[in-house]
């Protein structure tokens, strides 16, 4: 049985990461992805590092499951070209800078021409509005104006630091993924598209709300955070690596005591109570690790999972893929890509009992389905050749897979 999102067809002309993972993850539950490239080299991350016979590790990860047309856009043609694809599609997702879609003709109010009931979504960084508006973006300058540095600094007093991994990117794709789906089901009640707008900095700071703006919360009640709770990370060293622990409620906290042989702990005064304990944090995350250096990891844990003590080895990279967890539950796959060979990659992290979501393809050559794509919106070979030879539509690097 196909995805959920069998049946729906998708123009995505973004690139980098926010616009590529969102519609990834269309991709995966079903929905025919129809990636528009710049011949020219398409996506900026086909020629990112870490590259196998012609394929970068980048490109892969964000664009599997989606075929790919080789436009230029530029040429009136590319333009007539796309808009038959459009007017084909149930959504058409844009990640340039606000205004340039205008520019180029391929604005909300173009192609609604041709599809009246499109769903119509731009990603951008900073929002389609605002002195920021026009700003170039990359991801560390979202987390600076976001405030999650300095939510990941700890404290207002401290310097700020980048969490390190490009969240905003991906958190966006998330994001936009959801919304996109959600303009869809109102579209299958009322018949009618909208236009979906989604910034990588409201997404971060509507994520940042939930847990880490308290202090902003109450207005007339606002506070400066300048101190943190504790500096210490919850990861602890052990003889022969580290591990994580965390206990909040009081029968961990007892269990703890328990699986260290700490009973003394119990009797005192910095730890009577949970507030107690919240306020000595320092004291008391300094003494678990004291212990918990005198033995291994392997030991440590089997005796804080024997007490019922929350608690997880700390992994490499490379560990992540054959533990047993990750095994148990296949979020880690393997694939064979016809070029790239064998690939390692995280399954669809949603399942559907129903409508399960599968591996068609992975990430496709530049313009691989031009031929095919355009055939479906009634271009004949002729028409096909002939953009082909004028430019206009890219030449696949395989010819075989065109």
């Amino acid at each position: 049985m196909p995805g959920p999102l069998d049946g729906f067809r998708v123009i995505d002309v973004t690139a980098m990461v926010s616009g590529p993972y969102a519609t990834m993850m269309l991709a995966d539950q079903g929905a025919d992805v129809i990636k528009v490239e710049n011949p020219n080299g398409g996506d900026h991350t086909r020629e990112s590092s870490n590259l196998r016979n012609g394929f970068s590790a980048s490109f892969l990860n964000n664009n599997r499951n989606k075929r790919s047309v080789a436009l230029n856009l530029k040429d009136p043609r590319g333009i007539d070209a796309l808009m038959r694809l459009v007017a084909s599609a149930d959504v058409f997702v844009q990640n340039f800078r606000p205004g340039v879609v205008d520019r180029m003709g391929i604005g909300e109010a173009a192609l609604r021409a041709v599809r009246p009931d499109l769903v119509y979504v731009s990603i951008s960084g900073f929002g389609p509005d605002g002195p920021y508006a026009h700003k170039p973006v990359y991801d560390p300058l979202v987390q600076a104006l976001s405030g999650l540095a300095t939510v990941q600094a700890g404290s207002d007093e401290e310097r700020p630091r980048l969490v390190r991994t490009i969240l905003p990117d991906k958190l966006t794709g998330v994001t936009a993924s959801q919304a996109i789906t959600a303009a869809l089901l109102a579209r299958e009640r009322s018949g009618h598209g909208q236009h979906v707008e989604v910034s990588m900095l409201a997404s971060v700071v509507s994520f940042l709300w939930g847990s880490d703006m308290g202090s902003q919360t109450f207005v007339g009640g606002e506070f400066p955070q300048q101190e943190a709770a504790s500096f210490i990370d919850l990861i602890y060293e052990t003889q022969d690596g580290y591990i994580s622990a965390a206990v909040q409620a009081n029968k961990e906290w007892l269990a703890l005591t328990r699986a260290l042989d700490r009973p003394e702990w119990l009797d005192d005064p910095r730890f009577l109570t949970p507030a107690l304990r919240q306020d000595n944090i320092n004291d008391r995350l300094a003494l678990t690790q004291e212990v918990l250096l005198t033995n291994t990891s392997a030991h440590w844990l089997e005796r804080l999972e024997a007490e019922g003590v929350p608690c997880a080895p700390v992994l490499t990279r490379t560990e992540v893929v054959s533990h047993p967890q990750i095994v148990a539950q296949g979020i880690v796959d393997e694939i064979k890509h016809p070029t790239a060979g064998r690939l390692r990659q995280s399954r669809p992290p949603a399942r559907f009992s129903g409508t399960p979501t599968e591996h068609r393809h992975g990430g496709p050559e530049l313009g691989q389905h031009g031929g095919e794509v355009l055939a479906e919106v009634g271009y004949s070979d002729d028409d096909v050749a002939a953009l082909r030879r004028d430019g206009v539509l890219g030449q696949p690097s395989d010819p075989v897979a065109a």
